[in-house]
């Protein structure tokens, strides 16, 4: 029986490898990786002119980022044990093409009702795309050569969350909204072909479609749709205060432990949860989960700050953005290499500790921070979260068994978007309740009854005289007003980036607690135990 420690056996790698055909086949599945892990944040900065178009209210244009997450998370795990019963390349296609025609669909949706609709198929449908690559890069790569693909996943998980918003807000600027759901047809068909032509890396098992678990999978959709919502929906709505909210936190508890119940007792679960008696993989899921954390919350926080403090544009958040974007392209391969020569919990720890340090330069943030202020931020983010990435998958995936791998790529990745989901609603939470005391801490020391506050606002009254305001005693007050909330939110900013440096240097202070395990990414003898 393998032991935590020991040396993974190869998880199914041949002995010959067709370099062009697992080059082009696997390059097309990261390309369509790509595009569904894209989607999800590429609406992100053009969600007020989709508003427009739609005709649709504020609570309403949420829903089109919402519907695509609550579907995708579904799919992620479900689509592990389908590519297991019809094989990666049948499943990879399928998910492609729906993805595809739901792109066209939501595009040419003129109301908002038809756009969740559709904006949910095409997270379901394609949400499929992204653990089976995953799969793909642990079970066709030799392992000598599985760095290579754990660096291109890497980059591609880590720059879709940030060019998203780049590549929205200029398609909008250029086109209109349309295009950013129209711009997915062309690579998909260039996917689709050169998949069918290339992708055949495995066969399924049609025995798996007997004693199917469709209690299993009516529990496990309830379970995760329900969080999901909750997490993306929870703050918004003043959490537990909220009936629905609290309807579904409850539903979803209850559907998850029969959920687990039922993957660890039926004899064919849709996930198979053995996995976890892995020491480290346990411990690399909650990596994992964290990377999701730091991914998709720099991803949120950095724009909105743009745009809310700075008030800056669609266009100039995307030039800004693209520094963290261009940090981890530029140094994914070097760094690759660096993790591939020592002990993962090392360059584990130290991502996250780089991943750290560039949040919490973040906890001084003014509200004249721009560009260069930021630079630094984003480097030192993404380069920690890159590090991270590819050593936590080392830590993950290297003691486990060859049986085990597509359902591991799977929880993997539902990790990962749970954790970002996650973030994403604490960090909303955070905002919004320090802006709050921020404001009120404020407003006690620039009181009207104090000495200060009255000199601010007789100065800013006399200039408003001067400018010809009306009234010019209510005039200052709102920008007093505005003024303050202003600084009230930077520190929020501020608060926020500082509780992300504190979850990642936690991350690295239990990396050291993960066993020694072998370096998936260099051949290792099979050691029988």
């Amino acid at each position: 029986m393998s032991q935590p420690g020991a040396a993974a056996p190869d998880v199914g790698a041949p002995a010959t490898v067709d370099w062009v055909k697992l080059f082009l086949g696997f390059g097309a599945m990261v390309v369509g990786q790509f595009m569904a892990v894209l989607d999800i944040q590429i609406v992100a900065s053009s969600l007020p002119q989709i508003q427009a178009g739609i005709s649709a209210s504020a609570d309403e244009v949420s829903w089109i980022q919402t519907s695509y997450l609550v579907a995708e998370v579904v799919m992620i795990p479900l689509s592990t044990y389908l590519s297991r019963i019809w094989g990666t390349q049948k499943v990879y296609m399928a998910s492609c093409l729906g993805f595809v025609v739901m792109s066209v669909a939501t595009g040419m949706s003129s109301n908002i009702e038809t756009m969740i609709i559709t904006r949910a198929l095409q997270g379901f449908i394609g949400g499929a795309m992204i653990p089976t690559v995953f799969a793909v890069a642990f079970t066709a790569f030799p392992p000598e050569k599985r760095m290579l693909s754990s660096v291109i996943m890497g980059m591609i998980i880590t720059l879709a969350p940030t060019v998203g918003p780049i590549l929205g807000g200029h398609l909008t600027e250029w086109l209109n909204w349309r295009w950013l759901f129209f711009i997915n047809v062309p690579p998909g068909l260039l996917v689709l072909f050169l998949v069918s032509r290339y992708g055949d890396f495995d066969k399924g098992d049609r025995t798996l479609t007997k004693g199917f678990d469709w209690i299993g999978l009516a529990f496990m959709g309830v379970f995760l749709m329900a969080t999901q919502f909750v997490l993306e929906e929870g703050a918004r709505n003043n959490w537990f205060e909220d009936d629905l909210i609290l309807l579904l936190a409850v539903t979803g508890a209850v559907c998850c432990a029969i959920f687990i119940w039922r993957s660890l007792s039926y004899k064919q679960p849709i996930v198979e949860l053995r996995a976890f008696q892995n020491l480290n993989f346990s411990v690399g899921i909650v990596m994992t989960f964290v990377t999701g954390i730091c991914l998709f919350g720099g991803t949120y926080m950095l724009p909105l700050f743009l745009g809310r403090i700075r008030g800056y544009s669609s266009g100039e958040v995307g030039t800004t953005m693209v520094v963290g974007g261009l940090a981890m392209f530029l140094t994914g391969p070097i760094l690759g290499r660096w993790v591939r020569l020592m002990d993962p919990r090392y360059p584990l720890a130290f991502g996250f500790v780089c991943a750290g340090y560039g949040f919490w330069l973040g906890h001084a943030v003014t509200p004249q921070w721009g560009y260069w202020e930021l630079a630094s931020l984003q480097a030192f983010r993404g380069c920690g979260i890159m590090i991270a990435m590819i050593a936590s998958q080392n830590v993950t995936m290297s003691t486990l068994k060859p049986e085990l791998i597509k359902t591991a790529s799977g929880l993997v990745n539902l990790s990962r978007n749970v954790g970002g989901a996650m973030g994403l609603a604490v960090l909303t939470t955070v905002l919004s309740t320090s802006t709050k005391l921020h404001m009120n801490e404020l407003s006690s020391r620039m009181s009207v009854a104090s000495q200060k506050g009255q000199e601010m606002l007789s100065g800013m009254a006399m200039r408003m005289t001067e400018m010809g305001v009306s009234d010019p005693t209510a005039a200052s007050r709102k920008v007093v007003h505005y003024l303050l909330m202003k600084d009230a939110a930077t520190l929020a900013y501020g608060d926020a980036f500082s509780a992300l440096a504190l979850c990642c240097f936690f991350a690295a202070f239990g990396a050291l607690f993960v066993r020694p395990a072998p370096n998936m990414f260099m051949a290792q003898p099979v050691e029988d135990h």
